[in-house]
């Protein structure tokens, strides 16, 4: 499932394609993805202006000139492909292995076609059908049911060591399980908590209340730089993920951990291998010498 990264990623890579921009035309080819479009959803969306585009979570809000809020959520296979104005359908194959015409705007896995008032498109794609698309009101947006119980954004100064101890303290869950709950940090998932929990050597099995002090100054520290180099790298591209342009992630290639068990530890001097272990039915990778 793309995380933070790859959602802010495709947030920043739609910006200059929608943004100003007014949907001359939305079409939606099903009734339903996780759960089925508002009524009137075309509608509702045709006509207006999009105003900004931004991100809470995982959940890509597109504000527009009437108050309305398109919010997205890619799911595990969902993205957005751009087709800039009087460009033609991308050919089968261009940048999506073993999808043919994935993302052109005709396959059997387009489900939405935003076509803007300079000709542009922004294509919908979701193969298994796990995002979802909902409307909201910009003047409730923070008590909507999808976002009224979001925890604290990662990215920027507000994660700081007394904060994130604070929101650990009296938690005896794991670490890793602590930092994957939603509720506590957005948008964190599981490839960058691991990688997070390696930069701030810190054990994924440790008591998340333990974690305080430097511990907890190291790991909000490693937290925001692992997002933003993530970022910084287009995201990560493992399975279905792609930017909105159509290229892919590469940040994959540089985890000291995630998808990494029994090679060697990156660390100088350790001699140790990643090791792999199973936390609340998810792969957790980490080397067992290093962090603690």
């Amino acid at each position: 499932m793309p995380e933070l990264p790859e959602v802010e990623t495709v947030v920043r890579g739609l910006a200059p394609a929608l943004e100003g921009r007014r949907l001359a035309r939305v079409t939606v080819r099903r009734a339903d993805l996780r759960i089925p479009f508002p009524d009137g959803f075309a509608g509702r969306l045709e006509g207006r202006r999009v105003i900004a585009l931004s991100r809470r979570a995982k959940y890509i809000l597109a504000t527009l000139d009437d108050g309305t809020v398109l919010i997205a959520h890619l799911g595990m296979s969902g993205r957005m492909t751009i087709h800039p104005p009087a460009s033609p359908a991308l050919q089968p194959g261009t940048f999506v292995q073993n999808a043919g015409g994935l993302g052109s705007g005709d396959g059997p896995h387009d489900h939405v076609i935003f076509t803007t008032d300079d000709g542009g498109r922004v294509v919908y794609t979701d193969p298994r059908r796990f995002g979802l698309m909902t409307l909201a009101r910009s003047a409730s947006l923070a008590e909507h049911p999808l976002l009224r119980d979001l925890g604290l954004e990662p990215l920027g100064n507000a994660l700081s060591g007394p904060v994130l101890a604070e929101l650990l303290k009296g938690r005896k869950s794991p670490l890793k399980a602590a930092l994957l709950d939603q509720t506590l940090i957005a948008g964190l998932g599981n490839i960058y908590v691991c990688e997070a929990l390696y930069r701030a050597r810190l054990s994924p099995r440790r008591m998340a209340a333990s974690v305080t002090g430097a511990r907890a100054e190291r790991l909000a520290l490693s937290i925001r730089c692992v997002l933003q180099d993530a970022i910084q790298a287009g995201g990560s591209s493992l399975r279905d993920y792609a930017r909105a342009d159509g290229s892919l992630g590469y940040f994959q290639h540089a985890f000291a951990v995630y998808g990494r068990a029994d090679a060697p530890c990156s660390t100088p001097g350790c001699g140790s291998n990643i090791r792999r272990i199973i936390q609340g039915q998810r792969s957790t990778f980490f080397c067992s010498n290093c962090q603690r």
